[in-house]
């Protein structure tokens, strides 16, 4: 058995003295482990963090075994990740919310996404909003998809303001004013044609981002007798204060 694709790496594991079982995310083949021989090796180590992009060949004996990785660095930005407090708690949280996804099944868009986020975890004007969004993409695939496209109770467009956690719909703020401190609050830049980020997003909006996909998330985890182990804590402290150093006055 034999493949060779693109893989962004998401951890690895000691095994032995010298080799490591490195967790990968696919383009073509998801969530993917595999061995590498001398995986601790200077020349493997830098490679192989997490964040960096590697184009993979796996082979096996069987399609159910472990399987080796033959790796080649392509893009290599956990460097620039490490510097930042941000980088490293969003590569992590990042690798953590992957996780929840079932092995070897294709997820093309969420590589894609995952790509995009990455490439923007040091920029402070996009990186929450980016998150956030990725969150969105992941509880569609988990089978948790929100609907922010017209009000439940209504089927108008505009001024939505709510998301129901019972139904995963939006709610106009007319209809949701006598249920609101029963619903979620929506921030405006997650409805489509709002795309505002940086220092047009007050931190309030972020919070209010994260409030809203953590809801569904910790449910999802809840089912599943998980938890995420303080990566959306850390990566929420990082954020705040890389915005109010670089946007004091959205707070």
């Amino acid at each position: 058995m034999e493949w060779t694709g693109r893989g962004i790496v998401l951890t690895t594991r000691k095994h032995g003295e010298n080799d490591v079982i490195l967790e990968v995310l696919t383009l073509e083949r998801g969530r993917h482990l595999g061995l590498v021989r001398g995986g601790r090796s200077k020349r493997h180590r830098p490679v192989l963090q997490p964040g960096n992009e590697v184009e993979l060949t796996w082979k096996a004996r069987l399609s159910d075994h472990l399987g080796q990785f033959q790796i080649d660095p392509l893009n290599l930005r956990a460097g620039d990740l490490m510097t930042s407090s941000v980088g490293l708690t969003g590569v992590q949280h990042l690798a953590f919310l992957v996780r929840l996804l079932p092995e070897r099944h294709p997820y093309p868009g969420l590589f894609n996404a995952v790509s995009v986020v990455l490439n923007h975890l040091n920029e402070a004007e996009t990186a929450g909003a980016l998150v956030i969004r990725f969150e969105l993409e992941l509880l569609r695939e988990l089978g948790i998809g929100l609907d922010l496209s017209s009000c439940a109770a209504t089927g108008t467009r505009e001024d939505l303001a709510y998301v129901s956690p019972k139904s995963a719909r939006a709610v106009s703020r007319e209809a949701g004013l006598p249920y609101h401190d029963k619903l979620l609050p929506l921030p405006s830049f997650l409805l489509d044609g709002q795309r505002q980020a940086g220092s047009e997003l007050m931190w309030k909006d972020i919070t209010q981002g994260f409030d809203l996909t953590s809801f569904f998330l910790n449910r999802h985890l809840q089912e599943r007798e998980t938890t995420d182990s303080g990566t959306r804590s850390q990566l929420l402290g990082a954020l705040e204060k890389r915005y109010r150093e670089d946007f004091p006055w959205n707070f």
